[in-house]
């Protein structure tokens, strides 16, 4: 074999192994990349059903405010403050899930959402001095609504949560973690459980 056949040999040796490395790099790079997408759509999809939980729980306290008034006329200051929660809570209702990159807004949405459950907590404890409003048909499906509204909160929530700490965990590993700060992916914020705030309303009256 000539020094030219040899030096050609080399050359097309390198070639191949560069296109080897660049086609397993370019594979991890994609396919990391990719797996990022579809984790972060998880969490945005959970988000939304997160919303969409908060938003049936907002739309059936007029109802239910209207139904023990009409019992409970004079108990002004619980209406008041739950008018007051649930006005703030419809101040940060259906927002872009980009609330999910910015800490300080995730945390201004959690504390309107805590508020507002405090305050009809608050009004369902009043209800106890009532019994006439407890037997009430319209009143008891507005509870059974409101309890089934809580449930299914505080089971979006644990959904949004595991799927936020599936995409953190994964977009957090290196070398992971070079190509999603390179891609932009940021980490996402987590529901918390803060001074009972997040318990949900006692809604049974036997």
């Amino acid at each position: 074999m000539t020094k030219g056949q040899k030096r050609l040999l080399i050359i097309g040796i390198v070639v191949a192994v560069l296109i080897f490395l660049v086609s397993r790099g370019y594979s991890f790079f994609a396919g990391n990349y990719n797996a990022m997408v579809a984790m972060q759509e998880t969490v945005s999809s959970s988000w939304a059903q997160v919303e969409n939980q908060y938003q049936r729980r907002y739309d059936l306290i007029p109802n239910l405010v209207a139904t023990v008034k009409g019992y409970a006329a004079h108990e002004s200051d619980v209406f008041t403050g739950l008018a007051e929660a649930r006005s703030k809570a419809g101040g940060v209702l259906q927002v872009s899930d980009e609330i999910l990159d910015d800490p300080e807004a995730f945390k201004r949405f959690q504390q309107a959402q805590n508020e507002l459950g405090s305050a009809l907590q608050r009004l369902l404890v009043v209800t106890e001095n009532y019994p006439e409003l407890k037997a009430n048909q319209n009143f008891l499906a507005l509870q059974d609504q409101l309890e089934g509204t809580e449930n299914r909160i505080a089971t979006e929530r644990k959904r949004f949560n595991d799927a936020v700490r599936d995409y953190n965990m994964f977009i957090k590993m290196f070398p992971r973690s070079i190509i999603a700060n390179n891609a932009g992916f940021r980490e996402k914020s987590y529901f918390t459980a803060e001074n009972q705030a997040q318990s949900a309303p006692a809604v049974s009256f036997e």
